[in-house]
């Protein structure tokens, strides 16, 4: 390796360790920084709020976003209020049935790879989502709306109802919730308190459940609108609102999100949007970095996917999956060939 080239990466599990850092040297002269979260502390935004500080103060500069810890803006309502489409988003971890003791397969195993889309064929994707209906009307879905259910039709189309007994299939995307509750968090003043700055969990994980039959038989437009409509659910202030007196009416009773109980009729999956990592904003002092990502070890079997900016900057998507093996081995034998696997080459770091 000629040049040097600093590498980012972001891990978050469970641990009663609220942030570690590791630095390692290559002999190239570059760096790879790895920090690890408790997701049980903060979420990914919260994660990049802490990485552009660090790297700010590194070079004594002015914070641009001071940090707020204010839980105040979290507080629940008096009296409280949520609609019956909280109860289906979560549940109270003691209403779950015993944990079954499984057959250990091979093909259950849990692994992580990390691939790269370029940006025509998500362009492609979108256009496939965007197609118009029976009625001859055109919807127009995002990107990640798109992505996401090419996902969900990939994997469901590689099931086997007969050999694996999977009858279902859940898919859900992560929603930050601090931009919906602008509105409603204004001090005394009419200072805008956006909660930009806000340092924690403000997130939900919407969900949709399909037969796998019929993700297999509908169209990439059909799955395209289950997504917006599921995703829609979280894009208001009031499920938000909700949210915080759910948690708040079944306290002090710890809950979980539906999509991570599962039920062994099927499978699940959960994407994460990290579009908006800040990676022009880390400069420790030694350049930009040449390549970053997120990892999610987490023990269950519900997958996550993190699809990012590529550091091309040419609207390529690099693309974290953390899937059970024979997911993994269905997205790759797609004869789409939509995802290809990270290389130096790729990276143009040789």
């Amino acid at each position: 390796m000629a040049t040097r080239k600093n590498w980012l990466t972001l891990e978050f599990k469970a641990t009663i360790t609220d942030l570690l850092s590791e630095v390692t040297q290559l002999k190239c002269g570059g760096i790879i920084l790895g920090c690890t979260f408790d997701h049980r502390v903060a979420d990914a935004y919260s994660a990049n709020l802490f990485l552009v500080s660090w790297s700010e103060l590194a070079q004594s500069k002015p914070l641009s976003q001071l940090p707020s810890f204010r839980r105040s803006s979290l507080f629940p309502r008096h009296p409280g209020y949520y609609d019956d489409s909280i109860d289906d988003l979560y549940v109270p971890i003691s209403t779950l049935p015993p944990t079954k003791s499984e057959i250990l397969n091979p093909n259950d195993q849990v692994i992580s790879r990390i691939y790269y889309v370029t940006g025509d064929k998500i362009e492609h994707l979108q256009s496939l989502a965007n197609c118009h209906d029976q009625k001859g009307i055109k919807s127009q879905r995002s990107k990640l709306e798109s992505f996401s259910a090419f996902l969900w039709k990939s994997i469901a189309c590689g099931i086997n109802k007969e050999t694996s007994g999977f009858n279902n299939f859940r898919f859900g995307i992560v929603v930050n919730g601090r931009t919906r509750l602008i509105s409603n968090n204004v001090d005394v003043n009419n200072q805008d308190k956006s909660l930009k700055g806000y340092f924690g969990n403000v997130l939900s994980i919407p969900f949709g459940e399909k037969k796998v039959e019929e993700l297999k038989e509908k169209s990439l437009h059909w799955v395209a609108n289950v997504v917006h409509e599921f995703l829609d659910i979280a894009k208001t202030q009031e499920h938000f609102l909700g949210l915080i007196d759910w948690v708040e009416a079944h306290r002090p009773e710890p809950s979980i999100a539906k999509i991570y109980a599962m039920n062994g009729d099927g499978p699940a999956v959960v994407v994460s949007s990290g579009q908006h990592f800040p990676a022009k904003k880390i400069n420790f002092g030694w350049g930009l970095p040449a390549f970053w990502s997120y990892h999610f070890p987490w023990a269950g079997k519900v997958g996550y996917v993190m699809p990012m900016s590529s550091p091309k900057g040419n609207g390529d998507w690099i693309v974290y999956m953390h899937l059970l093996k024979w997911q993994m081995e269905l997205i790759e034998a797609s004869p789409s060939q939509v995802f290809e696997l990270v290389t130096a080459n790729y990276l143009n770091l040789i």
